[in-house]
């Protein structure tokens, strides 16, 4: 997984896994989700996010063990 932020188009993207996109999905202005052809989910990207975000440019997260 990698997490993006590019600070010319104030987007973030999380990348959950390789592959390219067939299909997007908007459920909401600004969430756009991509899919690859086997309809798994590839891509989150959100658009103005700093407006969405705080601080976007430093976004941290904690992955926890399952039980």
């Amino acid at each position: 997984m990698r997490v993006i932020y590019d600070k010319e188009t104030n987007t973030l993207s999380i990348i959950l896994r390789p592959g390219k996109v067939a299909e997007s999905d908007e459920p909401r202005p600004g969430l756009i989700l991509d899919y690859d052809k086997a309809g798994r989910l590839v891509s989150i990207e959100l658009l103005d996010a700093s407006e969405q975000v705080k601080a976007p440019q430093s976004i941290e997260f904690a992955l926890s063990a399952g039980d």
